[in-house]
């Protein structure tokens, strides 16, 4: 979480495969987004997250975690910290266990609520794009020490006003890890766009 809050940003990729976990933990570092979660929906995730950890000089974590199989499995693998897509209580309970931090999915103020009493490090609100930037400065009214991430709808253009509106960090989607760019191992193309999302949250 202190490199999440620190980077103000993390990125989660969806694909078909990942070719290189490592190189692509490399390229999104070397650009300033060192949290990389990757997804339960990528096919043999378990390994990918073994081999980005090992070579990698990324945070990496696990997302779409829905149950405490998954959990215990990703954080073997060397996840340092989950995403789930909403509330998981047995995930939260695995995570807490293990002292990993875990990023719990919500979007109302109930869910938020929710996600705290579960002992979310942060709530991802999900999808942002519904409400926008300004809901954030809603949920900081009655949450001010709630640590919100956007994921869903954030793109280069209103990264920014996310931030200024209260998040804590954004996620950066297929604008910066495009499926394809990932499946193809275009490294060099996802570091440009990485480096070009990072310079748009100042």
């Amino acid at each position: 979480m202190d490199v999440i809050r620190a980077d103000r940003v993390l990125t989660v990729v969806r694909a078909p495969e990942i070719p290189d976990p490592a190189a692509l933990a490399e390229a999104l570092a070397g650009s300033g987004i060192r949290a990389v979660e990757l997804t339960f929906t990528t096919p043999g995730v378990l390994d990918c997250l073994r081999k980005a950890a090992d070579g990698g000089r990324g945070v990496m974590g696990a997302g779409t975690v829905r149950t405490a199989e998954q959990a215990a499995a990703a954080i073997d693998s060397g996840a340092r910290f989950l995403v789930t897509p909403g509330l998981c209580a047995e995930v939260a309970e695995v995570a807490t266990r293990r002292g990993i931090p875990v990023v719990m999915g919500a979007l109302t103020p109930t869910e938020v609520m929710r996600a705290m009493d579960l002992g979310a490090a942060a709530v991802k609100i999900f999808p942002a794009r519904v409400f926008g930037p300004a809901y954030f400065k809603d949920l900081r009214g009655p949450f001010p020490e709630a640590q919100l991430i956007p994921s869903g709808g954030v793109n280069a253009g209103n990264a920014a006003d996310f931030l200024a509106q209260g998040a804590v960090a954004v996620t950066a989607g297929t604008d910066v890890v495009a499926p394809a760019d990932v499946a193809a191992g275009r490294w060099a193309e996802i570091a440009t766009r990485a480096a070009l999302f990072v310079r748009s949250l100042n």
